[in-house]
């Protein structure tokens, strides 16, 4: 049987742009098709169905987003003035008013988290992951000495994972840089001051 060929990454990517617009359940296969320019059979043979196929999206997107967190964090520059400009990617994704700026694990784990275990322990997973590598964040501030050596580096992860979820989610309702830059800088010195 000879395998349809084709350019995986980007038809993950737009399989994620696409799943995160409509949502998994709002996602038809015809959505699919017109979105990877993939006919429905090479979906099924490359990726055994929808669900597989939002799988190999959401891993996608974790590589994706593995490779901006490396290329921001792996520098020369102090820990928190690469959480500063990570903070100001995110204020820049919600002043976007792109739903594809959002993020592919939150939505899939808030609509699919009840509903299908594997796809649960996928996204917490790599969510856990982001938490880890946050809190790594903060102990290299912890070593330049940016930061009181008594701070709780997974308690610091948890705090600024809580705040972007809230820049993302007043962002939905007030996409302004007058709004979210401010809230950006109130959370980073907050974090700082702990």
């Amino acid at each position: 049987m000879r395998h349809a060929e084709f350019d995986k990454e980007k038809v993950l990517r737009a399989a994620m742009c696409t799943f995160m617009l409509n949502g998994y359940a709002k996602t038809s296969m015809q959505d699919l098709t017109k979105a990877t320019g993939l006919h429905p059979g090479s979906i099924y043979c490359a990726f055994d169905n929808k669900k597989g196929l939002f799988i190999a999206a959401i891993e996608q997107y974790q590589q994706d987003r593995n490779e901006q967190f490396q290329q921001l964090f792996t520098n020369e520059r102090s820990a928190i003035d690469n959480l500063g400009d990570y903070l100001g990617l995110i204020v820049k994704e919600g002043l976007s008013c792109d739903a594809t700026q959002s993020c592919l694990l939150t939505k899939s784990l808030s609509e699919m988290g009840d509903q299908d275990e594997q796809i649960k322990q996928i996204t917490c997973n790599f969510l856990k992951s982001w938490h880890q590598a946050l809190a790594q964040v903060f102990d290299k501030a912890k070593q330049q000495q940016l930061i009181s050596q008594h701070s709780d580096s997974e308690f610091l992860a948890q705090y600024l994972v809580m705040g972007i979820y809230g820049l993302r989610t007043i962002a939905n309702t007030q996409p302004y840089l007058e709004v979210l830059l401010p809230l950006a800088d109130k959370l980073l010195r907050d974090l700082v001051n702990d």
